[in-house]
């Protein structure tokens, strides 16, 4: 039994995806979030850092959608979730990499500009700069995403992998801060296909997506 500490419309979307494609035994246990429930002491004994996703496997913690993922296939390999060929494989956890360290970053600074500054504010005009240059950063993040999938199917081209219910994470957050996604054609269609996934529709829909209220 999988146990995933999760929130609906994050990140954590991506694994408790995933663990519905591959069949495992798994219940979630939701984090608010909003309520600052992942910093409480509580949560801060299952994950320092205080952060959704955390995946509880037999007492033993893992954190991080990039280590996540990864195991989740590992554990799973039937259900044929990651390339086999260790340079796709590479490339895969590197795409995965990129959207945790650059994209989701940009997305969160475009969300809370006022961030950085703590509990002292930035200003306006910082702020406004702030916000800015983060959207121009996860605006161009969304095109190479969607410059990617002018020519495939899948983000890895061919063969659908852990990487799909990640990007999907970032559509859903590009029309959350009111970013045109419809007009990057391609990764639209990628989001059409994926909500056509039985599994992935099933998760969209226990975590009441706004990505169904468009499909």
């Amino acid at each position: 039994m999988y146990s995933l500490y999760f929130c609906p419309g994050t990140c954590s979307m991506a694994a408790h995806i995933l663990l519905e494609e591959c069949g495992a035994e798994y219940e979630t246990i939701a984090i608010a979030l909003g309520k600052g429930e992942q910093r409480g002491e509580a949560y801060r004994k299952i994950n320092p850092h205080g952060k959704v996703p955390a995946l509880d496997v037999g007492g033993e913690i893992i954190t991080q959608n990039v280590a996540i993922l990864p195991y989740i296939c590992r554990a799973f390999p039937d259900a044929n979730m990651a390339p086999a060929d260790s340079a796709e494989l590479a490339r895969c956890v590197e795409t995965a990499g990129w959207l945790t360290s650059v994209v989701h970053p940009a997305f969160a600074l475009a969300l809370h500009p006022e961030r950085p500054g703590g509990e002292t504010s930035l200003g306006d005009d910082a702020e406004k700069a702030i916000e800015d240059a983060a959207r121009a950063t996860y605006w161009a993040a969304m095109e190479e995403i969607d410059r990617r999938l002018s020519d495939q199917q899948w983000m890895m081209g061919d063969q659908y992998t852990f990487l799909d219910g990640y990007a999907l994470v970032f559509y859903g957050w590009g029309k959350r801060i009111n970013m045109p996604m419809e007009n990057l054609k391609s990764f639209t269609s990628f989001k059409d296909r994926m909500i056509d996934r039985p599994a992935v529709r099933k998760i969209l829909e226990k975590e009441n997506s706004p990505l169904l209220a468009a499909a």
